[in-house]
């Protein structure tokens, strides 16, 4: 099984949860917010992640890559950076109760 396998189900969790916040106040808002965080982790993610590789902390067996690397990162890594900054806000929005409306 390849790494771009594995994170299918991140993404399709996230997608979905994210959505489930559509009709919840502040969804735009909140989409941008997750953006720049995604921006802010990814930037992260590659120097850190790069870091980590170039000191030989960890290795990824390359039948298991797309191919595709930033430095010395797989593409495949940025994937739970990304999630993580979309799913942490909606499943927090969820969790909230809903005001009472007037």
């Amino acid at each position: 099984m390849t790494y771009a396998l594995i994170v299918v189900p991140f993404v399709l969790a996230t997608a979905l949860i994210a959505l489930a916040t559509l009709r919840r106040p502040g969804f735009g808002r909140r989409m941008a917010a997750s953006g720049i965080a995604a921006a802010v982790l990814v930037v992260l993610t590659a120097i850190f992640d790069n870091l980590m590789i170039a000191a030989g902390l960890f290795t990824y067996p390359p039948e298991h890559l797309s191919g595709i690397r930033i430095g010395l990162a797989p593409i495949e890594d940025f994937s739970y950076a990304v999630c993580a900054a979309f799913l942490v806000p909606a499943v927090f929005t969820l969790l909230q109760r809903r005001e009472a409306t007037a």
